[in-house]
């Protein structure tokens, strides 16, 4: 199991390191104990937030209204939930540590 993410008694909990502005949105790797996302969205208006929990629900294949942000909306340290209790969903975790196709 990765140093970024706890299970809950209602999914997950995430810790993130952002980097807005980016040419796309990518996982990048490990910074510690936080997972390094390069958004594709500037950091103005939850635009890059907004981005982010988009692109987690699509690379987890979970509804978007099953993550939220739950800490970090105006840092580059971001905090977010995933509401999902599927019992594969710690592996499609571990498979954002995986290059994308």
């Amino acid at each position: 199991m990765s140093s970024f993410y706890l299970r809950t008694c209602q999914g997950y909990i995430l810790r993130l390191q952002i980097v807005p502005g980016a040419s796309r949105t990518e996982v990048v790797g490990l910074q510690g104990d936080r997972l390094k996302v390069r958004v594709a969205a500037a950091p103005e208006k939850g635009a890059a937030n907004r981005e982010l929990l988009a692109f987690l629900a699509r690379r987890l294949g979970v509804p978007k209204n099953a993550v939220r942000l739950l800490g970090g909306a105006s840092s580059r340290a971001k905090v977010v939930e995933l509401l999902d209790l599927s019992p594969d969903l710690g592996g499609r975790l571990e498979e954002l540590l995986r290059p994308s196709a």
